[in-house]
């Protein structure tokens, strides 16, 4: 990714952007940008108004500095979004140098972080998040300012009781520094518009504010309006007397400091709007106490270098624990992490045990237990115990980094109906100028009152609100996905919520999806004369050799029952599709496939037999255990159905879905699962590459699919369902080529996406109506004079604050 710094060459190959666009004003501001861009050539660039924010891709011959060139030529400022870096190379030996440590705590910190290890850049989203704080604080003190000042001026145009004498020059005071101060930003935009041949709503809102003022200058001046003795009242229509005895300070100072007031009020729900994504970013821990190696250890005392094969090694216990940025951190290093401390990046548990808390990241309030070889995500908090981490995965590559990235992405794009919002924004300001006018002309041909009809042509202006329809989708996406991703859903882009609309149809992958995707040891089977603890003791220590998954599962339930460690076999011997055989305390043993017991001339009796074909009629996978030539027991092992799976499928029944089973597992087992979860409809025994074509042929015959996946094998019928949703603890392949991703592993949360994706796509849609709606209804009541122009100046201000508002009620949902 480009830094802030301009591209020194042009990319060979395209490249995408991300650029913040600072001096928006409206959706007409951003539709303008938008045009800009995408006039250079090999340029595609979406501006979104709601995040300030424009996403670009450009070819070869562009480079990052023409892009932020052509967008200050169109009067606004572009700063490149740094993105944190990808992976660095794994650590190597020299890297492994230890460095003097500093100073530390009792506590453990490190007074010398910022001398030793040079310091902690600031983030930019921190230095982000500082200045649009401080631009806010800003907008808050000129809107303050500007109420106290022109309160004073609406009641005493509004109310004649409290018109004294003179009172009108009061006004002229008040007023004016509202007009030139609290309407300098609409009064600087405007004038920046002006010079590069544009207008923008602040167009409208300068010229209105600064007409009415002008106009009550002149007549206080050189009108009328300036004896002492002058009164008028308040009409909701605008209606004055004669030109020359009229004033409209109440409306320029009014409509200012409303609109400053919306302005106010729409840019901070903007902010609460993405206050989701904002915490999530910031989830991740600043810094990290890395082990490097200690003193060279003397002759003989080095580690015994035991330990099975393949496992990763114990912590150095000579390993100085250095405090460093976690920017610093490298793929490779390991790390500590104290009870209460947030796990630094994504890797795996090399020493200790502890439950880690994931509730921040998935929204899952129970604890997860880990252990030495478990793998742990970064930004989740360590509840109890030391554990001792090794990085496999850091900066852009983490699961933190990936959705936020996933979530920012999505907040940026635009539904079908915002791209036609978006397009009548790109030419509504001189739309409305030409009513504006238009309506100056007619009334004062139809009436003759020249007074009337300026009040109307203000009012043309100062009503028309273009920010409404630019903030109508990108509010929406911003709280439904922000909120998604607090709950462990993610969602890609508008397009998705469009899909998920149409849905009637879900299936189901059903290993790791409806079931655990884990073997796990059930019924042990055993002839007279064999108890349980026996079978189990002399077949586990086998299969712990293996590293079949269903030799593991044997292995682990074995040690969980016998609460004993196993024995170590002797002339262990693994054969492929079968099972294994060795000795095992004086006896040898054999554990499999009936088949290789039969191989070895070795009959099952009629109880064992008969346990066999009961285990895989019902879809059970079985071991047969026999030793020093006689068979001793069967033993059933399964994937077990997630305990909230049948809960899962009630749910998406009642949204109106029809549930569907699809796995490569025999029809035994697909119809054993299903009639535990409820679902009617199975495909069974479907190879990998035929999933796909099951999705293809529900779609052709009318239906529109959602697919649930979680493996590699999935990610094909997952790109060609017309809504993919991906198990996030499953394969990256599944997860890329998904619409939505369901971050905790959750069936249910599937239910949740859908309900999500319909809920903000009927926000949006009511958002868009009601700015079209306001539009349509409030510029015809302008024109014809049924509106003074501070009137039109509050309807303006609150239909864009009705869009937001109406938006952050996604922040609610559960």
């Amino acid at each position: 990714m480009a830094s802030t710094t301009a591209a020194e060459a042009p990319a060979e190959e395209a490249s995408d952007a991300e650029l913040t666009i600072g001096g928006m004003t409206c959706a007409s501001c951003a539709a303008r940008v938008e045009k800009k861009l995408n006039r250079m050539d090999g340029v595609t660039a979406t501006v979104n108004y709601a995040t300030e924010k424009a996403r670009v891709s450009y070819g070869a011959g562009t480079t990052l500095d023409d892009l932020v060139a052509t967008v200050e030529k169109t009067g606004y400022t572009a700063l490149p979004v740094v993105r944190p870096a990808p992976a660095p190379p794994l650590r190597t030996p020299e890297a492994d140098s230890p460095p003097a440590p500093a100073p530390a705590h009792r506590d453990g910190r490190d007074d010398g972080l910022h001398a030793a290890d040079g310091g902690t850049a600031d983030d930019p989203r921190d230095t982000a998040d500082r200045t649009a704080d401080e631009a806010l604080a800003a907008l808050r003190q000129r809107l303050l300012v500007s109420a106290v000042l022109a309160v004073p001026v609406i009641l005493m145009a509004m109310v004649p009781a409290l018109q004294f004498d003179n009172w009108q020059w009061l006004s002229l005071t008040l007023a004016a520094p509202v007009v030139v101060w609290g309407g300098l930003p609409f009064h600087r935009a405007a004038w920046a518009n002006l010079r590069h041949g544009a207008a923008t709503m602040d167009t409208l809102v300068s010229i209105g504010t600064l007409a009415a003022f002008c106009w009550s200058v002149w007549a206080l001046f050189l009108g009328d309006a300036g004896m002492a003795g002058m009164r008028h009242g308040f009409d909701v229509t605008g209606s004055r007397s004669a030109p020359a005895s009229t004033i409209y300070l109440e409306v320029a100072a009014g409509v200012v400091a409303f609109i400053l007031l919306g302005r106010y009020l729409e840019a901070r729900s903007k902010r609460k709007a993405g206050s989701a994504l904002r915490a999530l970013l910031h989830l991740g821990a600043k810094d990290v106490m890395v082990l490097r190696p200690g003193p060279a250890p003397a002759p003989g005392d080095g580690p015994s270098g035991g330990g099975s094969a393949g496992a990763r090694p114990p912590a150095d216990p000579r390993a100085v624990e250095v405090r460093i940025p976690v920017g610093r951190l490298l793929v490779g290093d390991r790390f500590v992490v104290r009870p209460g401390e947030k796990i630094a990046t994504d890797g795996t548990v090399v020493e200790g045990r502890s439950a880690v808390d994931t509730s921040l990241l998935t929204g899952e309030s129970v604890p997860v237990d880990t252990a030495p070889g478990d793998s742990v995500t970064g930004a989740t908090l360590n509840v109890s115990g030391r554990l001792v981490v090794e990085a496999t995965r850091v900066g852009a590559d983490t699961q933190l980094a990936r959705i936020a990235a996933l979530v920012e992405e999505a907040q940026s794009g635009k539904a079908a109906a915002q791209r036609l919002a978006d397009r009548i924004s790109g030419v509504f300001v001189p739309v409305v100028l030409l009513i504006a006018l238009g309506t100056l002309v007619a009334q004062l041909l139809a009436t003759d009152d020249i007074t009337a009809s300026f009040t109307a042509a203000v009012s043309v202006l100062i009503i028309a609100c273009p920010c409404a329809l630019g903030l109508a989708t990108p509010t929406a996406l911003m709280a439904g996905t922000g909120r998604g991703a607090q709950l462990g859903i993610l969602i890609k882009g508008p397009e998705v919520l469009e899909r998920a609309r149409r849905i009637d149809t879900v299936v189901l992958d059903k290993t790791g999806t409806v079931t655990t995707g884990r073997m796990t040891l059930g019924r042990v089977h055993t002839v007279p004369g064999t108890t349980e603890e026996d079978v189990l003791r002399l077949a586990g220590a086998l299969e712990h050799a293996s590293a079949h998954p269903v030799a593991r599962a044997v292995a682990a339930g074995a040690v969980a029952r016998t609460e004993a460690a196993l024995p170590a076999p002797v002339d262990f011997t693994d054969v492929p599709g079968l099972g294994v055989r060795g000795t095992v305390e004086g006896h040898h043993v054999v554990a499999g496939r009936q088949r290789l017991l039969a191989d070895a001339g070795i009959t099952l009796p009629p109880s064992l037999a008969d346990a066999l074909a009961e285990a895989a009629a019902s879809g059970r996978t079985t071991v047969a255990v026999a030793w020093d030539g006689a068979a001793r027991g069967v033993l059933e092992v399964a994937d077990t159905v997630k305990g909230s799976s049948a809960e899962a499928v009630t749910e998406l029944r009642a949204l109106g879905l029809h549930p569907i089973l699809l796995t490569g597992d025999n029809r035994a087992a697909a119809d054993a699962v299903a009639h535990a979860v409820g679902i009617d409809e199975v495909h069974a025994e479907v190879l990998p590459e035929a999933k796909a074509e099951v999705v293809r042929r529900l779609r052709a015959e009318g239906r529109a699919v959602a697919m649930v996946g979680d493996g590699v094998n999935d990610a094909a019928a997952l790109a060609v369902a017309d809504l993919g949703l991906a198990m996030g603890t499953g394969a990256d392949a599944a997860i890329e080529a998904s619409d939505l991703t369901l971050i905790r592993g959750d069936l249910k949360v599937a239910a949740d996406a859908i309900r999500l994706s319909r809920r903000t796509l009927s926000t949006i849609r009511s958002n868009l109506f009601w700015a079209f709606g306001y539009n349509v209804a409030a510029l015809p009541l302008a024109a014809f004079g049924l509106l003074s122009p501070m009137i039109a100046g509050a309807a303006m201000a609150f239909s864009s604050v009705f869009v937001v508002t109406n938006s952050l009620r996604l922040r609610s949902f559960t």
